[in-house]
């Protein structure tokens, strides 16, 4: 018996000590490091918290120039996914059904994971009716700080008629939200 429980013992020392940092390093905190959840929470920025407008320019999947200078005058959306990510997938209908429900507000899918053969499979598996970009090197994440957190994917942003982020969605959508952000944004600019 007891030397069931030294063994024990000693078995839970040597899976602690494997466990514990020898490198001499300090670890860095995690609490809260920068992390936001993917929860489908949404936020509105006010008209003078919106900032400048976005600039998103790049080739999509069929190898069309786009550019977001193009939109102004009428509400985008904007959604960054990759073809992996379970709530990106689960979306895809709902992203798919307001877009052909507004037909005169352009979509643009923003894919900063996947290569060419994974996001067009994505989007000939849910016929995704809007174009594509890819953005291996994150650099329209990036220029979007602040906005689009790489760590909540999928995020979607709804920009105003000037182009400046109006409203986000960080995680999979709530359909109705969407929609309501984005007859909302039409309503400002009326």
């Amino acid at each position: 018996m007891r030397r069931r429980a030294l063994a024990a013992l000693c078995l839970t020392a040597a899976l602690l000590v494997g466990c514990a940092d020898t490198s001499g390093g300090t670890a860095a905190p995690t609490a809260g490091a920068g992390y936001q959840a993917g929860d489908g929470s949404f936020t509105v920025w006010k008209e003078g918290e919106r900032g400048a407008p976005v600039e998103i320019t790049g080739t999509d999947l069929a190898g069309n120039a786009v550019d977001s200078s193009t939109w102004r005058g009428k509400p985008a959306v904007v959604n960054f996914w990759y073809a992996s990510c379970p709530p990106c997938r689960a979306e895809a209908p709902d992203l798919k059904a307001l877009a052909e429900e507004f037909t005169d507000v352009p979509f643009l899918g923003i894919n900063p994971r996947d290569d060419k053969a994974a996001a067009s499979a994505f989007d000939d598996t849910f016929a995704i009716p809007y174009p594509t970009v890819l953005d291996p090197q994150a650099t329209l994440v990036a220029a979007m700080q602040g906005k689009v957190p790489l760590q909540a994917m999928p995020t979607t942003l709804v920009l105003d008629a000037q182009g400046r982020v109006y409203g986000r969605i960080l995680g999979r959508i709530d359909p109705k939200v969407l929609r309501g952000l984005i007859e909302d944004a039409k309503a400002e600019s009326a």
